[in-house]
């Protein structure tokens, strides 16, 4: 063996050596962030909240879909008695109807609708305190990676030994 193979092998084993040593150095845990929001009292309340306000444009806008069904029945029935120029015109409105309530109905469940502007104003804060704990609670802790269960990122298995969930809800409270 040469010079070169022994210093080879040397460095592969001392990586090896590190590598593993850095690998089981790493303290790592995991939380349900579903099971600790629905914990905290502001967010049950907020969900209510939203859920209510929910309600009540869904309610709304299935009004204003009656509204368009009553005209459309009513055009359809009266159609055969309308001139070409009066029958374009409520078909216009009809459209013209259609097109306000889907707007209204972006306006409040949209991507960047109401709804979801109320929940960031509700919601985020207490997100915000969660997190924070969960942050303080692995600086303390000495934890490296605190995972979310509930997040859907894959988590097959998980030893329920690692899950802090009722630690941190330990702590909001």
């Amino acid at each position: 063996m040469n010079y070169r193979s022994i210093f080879g092998l040397f460095l592969v084993a001392a990586f090896t050596l590190l590598s593993s040593a850095a690998v089981q150095a790493q303290k790592i845990a995991y939380v349900d962030i579903d099971r600790i929001l629905e914990s905290v009292k502001e967010y049950q309340d907020a969900q209510t909240e939203l859920d209510r306000q929910a309600s009540v444009w869904r309610q709304e806008i299935a009004q204003e879909y009656d509204v368009i069904k009553g005209m459309y029945n009513r055009y359809q029935a009266e159609q055969v008695l309308l001139s070409e120029e009066s029958r374009r015109q409520r078909e216009e409105e009809i459209m013209n109807k259609e097109k306000a309530v889907r707007d209204l109905q972006r306006e409040r469940f949209g991507p960047e609708g109401e709804l979801f502007r109320r929940r960031q104003e509700l919601v985020r804060p207490i997100q915000d305190k969660v997190y924070r704990a969960i942050e303080a609670y692995a600086g303390e802790r000495g934890y490296d990676f605190i995972l979310d269960k509930s997040s859907g990122s894959g988590m097959i298995f998980a030893n329920p030994q690692y899950d802090k969930t009722d630690d941190i809800i330990s702590r909001l409270r």
